[in-house]
This record gives structure tokens, sequence and C-alpha cells, in this order.
């Protein structure tokens, strides 16, 4: 029993410091990556190609005044960063992330909860993450804010369905709620590895929750919640210091947690041959982060009603429409 304690504890020391590191250094990559697109050089300073200035960004926010209005809640304004940032870590406790290893004589399992129900989790946890950007605009005693923050909940609540069901499609293929079996079952020893991978049985599937993952974390198109040039900065507007970085590495975090399920229900996982199951995982996720900060440096930001009728008469009727035609077929088989 201790030694099972000792090495879950391990586990989720080493997932919780990966993707706090991958965190910061996307911010690097976003700017390098958008820089290229526009024909400009990105960080060059901070160490070698830059490397070094998610550290420089970081020690700067460190030793920055935290300046907090008087009008705020101030036990609210404080929790929020924090009630933001928690979901996007815990989705990691169910996303598989490397084959089953032994170590030091030791089975372990590539996994830190392997619950039977971990997509359910994955939906339930992240859809948490919104309460941070309410509470944070209803505290800040602030218009723009609590503007970004009603924004930030009419678009969760119209992409939330859309989202849900396009895995549905998923779920009725494979018969299973397990983040676990769901990452073997898309396995094979043939030279063609990627022949199961779920992203051909469910190509509608994927391009649904390709669009509203993108939605559902404020990434432009759809980053409504913030809108600088109407909201100033949304609902993090009167945030600053350390305070301001949760919700900065929250974007990211979320971003990174997306971009994990999406490679585990729709492209394997881990699963990949040569190399080591875990950088399978990673590179998959990099492809996801990528064609995020691609969205990023190439589409404008869509208006409010763009956005509503979009989610609604466009992303739900498919999403519908999806789930109805895997049903059929699979009541046929």
């Amino acid at each position: 029993m201790l030694e099972m304690i000792i090495i879950s504890s391990v586990k989720v020391i080493v997932v919780v410091v990966a993707v706090l590191t991958c965190c910061a250094w996307s911010t690097w990559l976003e700017r390098k990556v958008v820089a290229y697109m526009q024909h400009r050089m990105g960080p060059t300073l901070a160490g070698p190609f830059g490397l070094l200035q998610p550290i420089a960004d970081a020690l700067k926010l460190i030793f920055k005044e935290d300046l907090v209005p008087k009008s705020v809640e101030k036990v609210t304004f404080a929790l929020a960063p924090i009630i933001s940032f928690v979901p996007a870590i815990l989705t990691f406790a169910v996303v598989p992330f490397a084959a089953d290893f032994e170590f030091f004589g030791y089975q372990v399992t590539g996994i830190i909860s392997d619950l039977n129900i971990g997509v359910l989790f994955v939906f339930a946890v992240t859809s948490l993450g919104i309460y941070g950007i309410v509470l944070a605009g209803w505290s800040s005693g602030s218009k723009y804010s609590l503007m970004g923050a009603l924004r930030a909940t009419a678009q969760m609540i119209s992409y939330e369905v859309g989202y849900g069901l396009s895995i549905i499609g998923v779920i009725l293929v494979a018969n299973t709620l397990s983040m676990k079996e769901l990452v073997e079952m898309q396995g094979s020893d043939s030279i063609w590895f990627f022949q199961n991978w779920f992203v051909f049985k469910q190509p509608l599937g994927f391009l649904l929750f390709l669009t509203c993952a993108v939605a559902e974390t404020n990434r432009c198109p759809f980053d409504m919640a913030e809108a600088e040039s109407e909201l100033v900065a949304g609902y993090h507007t009167e945030y600053s210091s350390m305070r301001f970085s949760m919700f900065f590495i929250s974007e990211y975090a979320n971003m990174l947690a997306v971009s994990a399920v999406g490679a585990t229900l729709f492209f394997g996982g881990w699963q990949g041959p040569l190399l080591p199951s875990v950088l399978w995982l990673l590179l998959k996720m990099f492809l996801f982060m990528f064609f995020y900060i691609w969205l990023r440096g190439t589409l404008p930001r869509f208006r409010y009603d763009q956005l509503m009728n979009f989610g609604w008469k466009v992303l739900f009727p498919l999403a519908l429409l999806n789930t109805m035609i895997t049903a059929a077929f699979v009541m046929i088989d």
C-alpha cells in the first residue's frame, strides 16, 4: 500500500511539473510562431533563441506590484485565479501519458487514475473553470470585467453542448468511457499504426471537437471574454502581478489539457512506433498547440452575434446529426 502511494505521488508530481513547464514554454512557442508568420524575430535576447524568455517573464511578474482596487470583493478576487487554474491540472489525472512500464522492479501504469468514467470526469472538471472567470469578473467591481465574465459564461453554455456531443460518436463506437481503454482500442502492430485512430471513424466529430475546444478555452477567434478592442482585457482587467499570471497560465494549461484529450480520443494517445510512448503523446499535443497558435495568427475575432449564431445554428445541429448517424450505424452493426 505504501509503495502504491509513493508511486502515485511521484506520478502526480512529475505530471504537474511537466504541465507547468509546458505552459511556460508554450508562451515562447506562441511568440516565435506568430513572429515567424508576421516576418518578425520574436524573443531573441533572453538566452539562446530567446528560450529563457518565460523565466524572465516569471521574474518580472513576481516582482511586479500587486495592485488591488478598493472596490473588489477581496476573498473572491483572490480565489478566482486559483479556481480557474486547478480544473485544467485535474484533467491530466485521467489522461494516459505513456504505456505501462517497469521502474526499479515496480510495475507502473502510465496514468495517474484510470477511472471507468474518465471521459465524463474530463468534461465535468473542465466545465468548472468558467467559475473562476465568472467570479473574477464579478468580484473586480468593474463593468468591463463583468461584461467579459458574462460573455465567457454565455459562450461556455453555447459551445459546451456541441463540445459534449462531439465525442458521443467516439463513445458509441468504443463502448467505453475509460480514457485508457480508448487509447488501447486505437493501437495497431502493423505498419499502418494509425489505422484504428478514431479520427478516421469520426471525422465530423473531430472537427466539431476541435472547433468547440478553441471556443471553450476562449482563444482567437473566439476570445470574446477578453476582446481588448472592446473590454480592455475583459474579466482579468483589474488583475496584476502573479494573480494575472495565474489566469495566463490557466489559459495555456487549458490548451494543453484540450490537446491531451483530443490526442487521446482521436489520435491514439501515446500509441505509435519506434519512439517512446510519452514522446508520441507530446508530439500529438504539440500539433494541437501549433494549430491553436496558427489560428490566432491567421483569423480575425468573431463578432459576438456571429459567435453565438455559429454555436447554436451550425455546430449544435451538426453535432446532433453526427450523433444520430453514428448511433444508427452502431445499431446496424
